[in-house]
């Protein structure tokens, strides 16, 4: 969850540059957020997804989060690109997917896990950068 909070605080950070800050400020900051995010969801990808996508209750809703991975990297790319407009929508999916995550998904990790599946969570989530 600290991930997440950097992650939204480096969305504000891209929003003030595209306010006001200049492309080169644009640029910069949809780098630092990228490199944030796609270490971030490559990890709850290969880590915890796998494990809880096992459980057939999770799966759609893993599926779900996944694709809004693939969006969010599609959505941050254009704006870097020049499409400013595209910004709102991408951080209103950033902070939606975000609460699903810690409100939904998490929780229920924290009830449906056991010790076993927590350790191979552990052992195939590749540490933070």
């Amino acid at each position: 969850m600290a991930e997440h909070t950097a992650i939204i605080n480096a969305a504000g950070q891209l929003r003030r540059a595209i306010e006001g800050g200049g492309e080169e400020a644009v640029h910069a900051a949809a780098d630092t957020l990228a490199g944030l995010l796609h270490p971030h969801t490559a990890a709850e990808e290969v880590g915890l997804f796998s494990v809880m996508r096992r459980e057939e209750q999770f799966t759609e809703h893993i599926s779900d989060l996944c694709s809004e991975h693939t969006e969010l990297d599609e959505r941050l790319a254009a704006v870097r690109a020049g499409d400013h407009a595209a910004y709102p929508a991408f951080e209103h999916l950033l902070r939606q997917h975000i609460d699903r995550e810690d409100n939904g998904l998490f929780p229920a990790a924290a009830i449906a896990l056991d010790g076993p599946d927590w350790a191979e969570v552990e052992q195939t989530t590749p540490p933070a950068p």
